[in-house]
């Protein structure tokens, strides 16, 4: 094995938290015929927990074989999946600026879930972890959102928002993992790369 793991995710907040624990990594990026959002499909009444856990081993899985397809030196993989969660109302990534609008307006003054679901293997071996954490917004205001929703920051992030950016400025409480909530539970994925191996 190598003394570096593959990355599949395209999150440069996961690369960044990586970095902080100073694990070496190298992505693994999807081919361009691969239908990565088909993975991200929930299934009819899904439960959030049941959700980001299967797409995070349906992630792997197909990690796993580009790896083998392409070749490449074996070396442990990581993936991961966030989801934010309203009760059973899943909130993935916004599809446009109204939708993010949206998001963030059935948040506002309510506590909602972030769940953080890793999973890290190879051919012979593979543990997850899933991190769970809860959040309490403000009461946001419509310009308030429209604000936030014009800073481009929402799109591409579960539930429309960054923890490390500008909604910083919502969040009233936090309950469980920064970095979970981020996009990568540290302490959870350290104790698995350990399982692995690793020195952390």
């Amino acid at each position: 094995m190598t003394d570096f793991i593959y990355l599949a995710s395209q999150s440069p907040r996961r690369r960044q938290l990586l970095a902080q624990l100073g694990v070496k990594h190298e992505l693994l990026l999807p081919d361009a015929d691969e239908d990565v959002e088909a993975l991200e499909l929930p299934l009819l009444r899904e439960a959030p927990t049941a959700y980001v856990q299967r797409v995070t081993q349906l992630k792997l899985d197909a990690a796993l074989q580009r790896c083998r397809r392409r070749g490449l030196p074996a070396a442990t993989i990581l993936c991961s999946d966030t989801t934010v969660a309203l009760g059973r109302q899943m909130f993935a990534k916004p599809q446009d600026a109204n939708d993010a609008a949206r998001m963030l307006a059935a948040l506002a003054g309510k506590s909602h879930r972030v769940l953080t679901a890793v999973a890290i293997g190879t051919s012979r071996k593979r543990l997850s972890a899933l991190s769970v954490s809860n959040v309490t917004f403000a009461d946001l205001s419509q310009r308030q959102i429209a604000r936030y929703v014009a800073s481009d920051e929402p799109m591409g992030k579960a539930g429309a928002y960054a923890v490390q950016g500008r909604a910083a400025a919502f969040i009233a409480h936090i309950s469980g993992s920064y970095s979970g909530i981020m996009g990568l539970p540290v302490y959870e994925t350290a104790q698995l790369l350990q399982s692995f191996g690793f020195k952390i």
